[in-house]
């Protein structure tokens, strides 16, 4: 066992865990999941069956991962967010077999207390903002923001608002990278600015 586990965390087995994983306080990790290498699991985290996690993903207390959640590498998950996994719960009537998926892609950030409705996909360095419900697809670097989330621009890659000029070109403030707006659609330029 080359990860940490917390001794009031619960590893159920089998499950597939990297090596400098850490797991923390109260936490459960469920059988089949896939949790990659240098993940952090917060306090109180659920983590159901099957669930996969790519390599250096955190994910912060009080955090709930059902079953049809996959994640990339390099993808954070605020405090207390949420997914879910089936569209109309009833307590009463068993619906394991209408799991939808979610996927949540490279780099993408999902912030404090947001809402991931299931069978909704979350494009790479998407940034959802705090307390956001997201009820459609996400495309790559989009911001949502709000209930039900609704796109207010795009983000770079280290996490900063683009603002695109007249020819649809925008620069990180931190990186330099350049960023190019086509079709609604963001891409990464090869270049930087000096």
């Amino acid at each position: 066992m080359n990860y940490f586990a917390h001794v009031s965390s619960y590893v159920d087995e089998p499950c597939t865990i990297g090596d400098g994983t850490k797991i923390w306080h109260f936490s459960h990790i469920m059988p089949h999941c896939i949790i990659g290498e240098n993940c952090n699991i917060g306090q109180n985290v659920v983590i159901s069956p099957e669930v996969v996690l790519g390599d250096n993903v955190k994910v912060q207390n009080n955090v709930s991962i059902y079953t049809g959640v996959t994640c990339d590498d390099d993808v954070f998950l605020g405090p207390s967010c949420v997914f879910t996994n089936v569209i109309n719960p009833r307590s009463a009537v068993n619906r394991k077999s209408e799991y939808l998926k979610t996927h949540v892609g490279k780099g993408a950030s999902i912030g404090a207390n947001a809402t991931i409705v299931c069978g909704h996909d979350i494009g790479k360095f998407a940034f959802i903002g705090a307390g956001a419900v997201v009820t459609k697809h996400v495309p790559d670097y989009a911001l949502m923001v709000g209930n039900p989330a609704r796109q207010m621009g795009w983000m770079s890659e280290y996490g900063h608002r683009l603002t695109f000029d007249d020819k649809g070109v925008a620069v990180c403030s931190e990186s330099g990278e350049r960023y190019q707006l086509i079709d609604s659609k963001v891409e990464k330029l090869t270049t930087k600015t000096t």
